[in-house]
């Protein structure tokens, strides 16, 4: 079932999940059995991340370096495919242009199609960690916009097959000069033909609202589903805002820190009082997104399912 059907088809807010394909070695029971302990909450569809490849030089005998790929995880098809086989449950695949020529991502779409799935995430994805600005692939694209284009082809030459989700940036992506012009991006997806949108983490509803406020102010008309992550340590106050480019906000910062008072920050104690802080806040988070009538809230799992079992458990 496509997203839009679902949003269209529910009569209550819901929740959905993303989740990263797990590390090579691991098998899939373990990874099934994650899932699992979101289940009896009902998501209506599980995100499957997709991580790019990377690349290291390895030195050979003679002193020079030879260039090797590197795949760490196991591939979001997989990741797919073994989820549908043991839960009834949408899957929403990410497909990224990063490290991908365009001939790649239309044989990955077949894939997705042979499987059945009715959803992907068309997203950009994240330059090379050698990489300060995100390089195209050579004979690939360079903005999803432009993958959210060829997706739609794909649909008219097989007959309407993906539902397309693309990401969006309540506090504006990094490399964006401002919010209203990352937002005019956002709307070159939409109207390139992204049928919803699914926000980037944020632990400031006010921000949301706001940057909702401004999407519709901008014509754009598609459904806008916040994305949440509860905090679970204390390094995640520097870390967060250093990789996802975030704020957090000065109370919940001061909450974290009161919550180590008197405690050794490396103690267990002060590690599960941070940990239950970044519930707290999350689920109040959400209890308010729910009250303002938002249609889902989207969590983002990490692959650690404790703290967001317990928000599911108190939200839905």
């Amino acid at each position: 079932m496509k997203v839009t059907d679902i949003i269209q088809g529910s009569t209550k807010p819901y929740p959905s999940l993303e989740i990263v394909p797990p590390l090579h070695g691991i098998r899939k029971e373990e990874l099934l059995d994650t899932v699992k302990q979101f289940m009896p909450f009902e998501p209506k569809y599980i995100n499957v991340t997709c991580h790019r490849d990377e690349y290291e030089f390895r030195e050979r005998p003679d002193g020079t370096f030879s260039k090797h790929l590197v795949r760490n995880r196991v591939s979001p098809v997989a990741v797919c495919g073994s989820i549908m086989a043991k839960y009834a449950v949408e899957l929403v695949p990410h497909v990224i242009c990063g490290g991908q020529t365009t001939d790649e991502i239309m044989s990955e779409l077949h894939d997705l199609r042979y499987l059945g799935i009715d959803n992907i995430m068309a997203l950009r994805g994240d330059s090379l960690i050698s990489e300060k600005r995100f390089v195209p692939t050579k004979g690939g694209y360079g903005y999803a916009s432009e993958l959210v284009t060829a997706v739609r082809q794909f649909n008219a030459e097989h007959e309407d097959e993906f539902c397309i989700g693309v990401g969006a940036y309540p506090e504006k992506h990094f490399e964006a000069a401002n919010l209203e012009s990352d937002i005019a991006m956002l709307k070159k997806k939409v109207d390139a033909g992204a049928d919803y949108i699914i926000t980037q983490m944020f632990f400031d509803n006010e921000v949301f609202y706001r940057f909702e406020r401004k999407c519709r102010e901008a014509g754009i008309t598609v459904p806008i589903i916040p994305g949440l992550k509860p905090l679970s340590t204390i390094r995640q106050l520097t870390l967060l805002p250093e990789s996802f480019s975030i704020d957090i906000p000065l109370e919940l910062t001061t909450m974290v820190k009161e919550a180590t008072q008197g405690r050794n920050t490396s103690d267990a104690q002060a590690k599960e009082a941070v940990y239950q802080t970044g519930v707290e806040w999350c689920i109040a988070q959400c209890k308010d997104l729910l009250k303002h009538g938002v249609p889902a809230v989207h969590f983002y799992t990490m692959g650690k399912p404790r703290n967001i079992v317990e928000v599911l458990r108190t939200c839905f």
